[in-house]
């Protein structure tokens, strides 16, 4: 008998749940990840992703609000970058 455990549910929903973003939501926000625009690498959305894949539960929660925090910055510091009045929002602030 197979079983399913919770986390294996937590991951699976969250990974289909970040592809539907990316797919249907973030291609309409018109506004890129500032940390992927300012460090290069993955978006926020593709680096929680990849975290889900590889980490329990409690390590992606700590790793995700960190990028978050990470990302916020970032925005921040693009922000004082831009020059053509362009607003940089960070993507974990929710539309």
């Amino acid at each position: 008998m197979n079983t399913i455990s919770l986390e294996s549910l937590a991951r699976n929903g969250a990974v289909w749940s970040i592809n539907g973003y990316q797919k249907h939501i973030s291609p309409k926000k018109g506004f890129s990840c500032p940390h992927r625009l300012l460090h290069g690498g993955l978006s926020c959305s593709e680096y929680v992703k990849s975290v889900f894949m590889d980490q329990n539960l409690s390590q992606v929660v700590k790793m995700s609000v960190e990028r978050f925090k990470d990302c916020a910055l970032a925005s921040k510091h693009l922000q004082t970058q831009s020059s053509g009045g362009c607003l940089i929002v960070p993507c974990c602030i929710p539309i």
